[in-house]
């Protein structure tokens, strides 16, 4: 397997070719699923359905106890996404979930708490519900005004009272988008993919993103999870709307568990979507970025499954583009200047 490993001189990781690498991870979080934070059965459920997956799709050698698992620290993220783990950078998704969690699953407001540590690493998401009327309206305002925010996390799924989800082309959305539209938060990112118990699969279905993808071509749609289960109709969208992008958290790890799979998943999206819009995601902390990383660079499609795509292949420039580089283009990010920034850098883990 290629050794990635940390080079202090420069705060880079190479491949032991020599290769540098600039990894952003598109998708993680900084969530508290504790009991003490659960307001109901709900809050247990959910949080046990990220472990299973976590159990699941693990190597052995990378499995959390339970109690971390459900709430981890500050030090905790930022070693194992930058220190153990080969992320240059990483973008945390704010999902709420308030009505199953007393202080919220993943809140902004904490989330930027714990960023302030280390602002040359994170950028945050926030996140809205547009059935909350005006009062979503407002809040936008307020996440823009407050932490500048370039982009959101949509959970269509979320429970609201007797509302268990919303569309993305629903009127109240579409005020919501426009508003992103005028005041720059420019990349829109949705949860498209498995259920989490209780909450609907066909809530997540993706069909609403065709809509909201052709009437607001300013915004970029990243598309979490690219659809999966359903991958074909992700495609079929994607391929025609030149601002949907496919995120890959979720599909990653079975790059472990399910190779074949995974080398089908990459395979459609490289032949369909293209190698420009595919993000890179951990899904972190359901899985770790570190052997997912290693994995995937290592990763060559097999050859049945790519000569029925055209021939479609992981080369190391696609990867590179996956890793990182397409998703610093849509944050705007510089990474030789940002690679210089990270130089300077001190590690900053407290002492166990």
């Amino acid at each position: 397997m290629t050794n990635l490993s940390h080079a202090r001189e420069d705060d880079m990781y190479t491949t032991k070719d020599g290769k540098e690498i600039f990894i952003l991870d598109g998708h993680t979080h900084f969530w508290d699923g504790s009991p003490e934070n659960q307001a109901n059965v709900h809050g247990k459920q959910f949080i046990d359905c990220f472990y299973a997956y976590h159990t699941n799709l693990s190597p052995p050698e990378e499995l959390w106890e339970k109690a971390r698992f459900e709430k981890y620290s500050e030090d905790d993220i930022y070693r194992d996404l930058f220190v153990d783990g080969p992320n240059d950078m990483a973008i945390i998704q704010t999902t709420v979930l308030s009505d199953f969690y007393k202080k919220g699953f993943g809140c902004l407001e904490r989330s930027n708490e714990m960023a302030k540590r280390h602002p040359e690493r994170f950028i945050v998401n926030g996140s809205f519900d547009p059935r909350d009327g005006e009062k979503a309206l407002e809040y936008i305002h307020y996440m823009k005004e407050t932490y500048d925010i370039s982009g959101v996390k949509m959970y269509t799924a979320e429970w609201n009272g007797d509302s268990k989800g919303w569309a993305l082309n629903d009127p109240a959305a579409y005020k919501c988008f426009e508003l992103c539209d005028k005041l720059g938060i420019k990349n829109i990112h949705v949860h498209k993919g498995p259920t989490i118990i209780p909450l609907s699969k066909d809530a997540f279905s993706v069909d609403d993103v065709d809509y909201a993808a052709t009437d607001f071509q300013n915004l970029n749609w990243i598309v979490e999870h690219c659809g999966l289960p359903r991958l074909d109709d992700f495609c079929w969208i994607a391929t025609q709307e030149t601002n949907v992008y496919a995120g890959l958290a979720v599909a990653m790890p079975f790059i472990h568990s399910r190779p074949r799979y995974f080398g089908e998943v990459m395979a459609e999206l490289l032949w369909w979507v293209g190698e420009d819009k595919l993000l890179f995601g951990s899904d972190y902390a359901i899985w770790t970025p570190k052997w997912l990383v290693e994995k995937f660079w290592d990763y060559q499609i097999p050859e049945d499954i790519s000569a029925e795509r055209g021939g479609v292949q992981l080369t190391d420039e696609i990867k590179e583009k996956i890793l990182g580089l397409n998703a610093a283009k849509l944050y705007d990010i510089d990474v030789s200047q940002k690679q210089a920034e990270l130089a300077g850098a001190p590690v900053q883990i407290a002492a166990e």
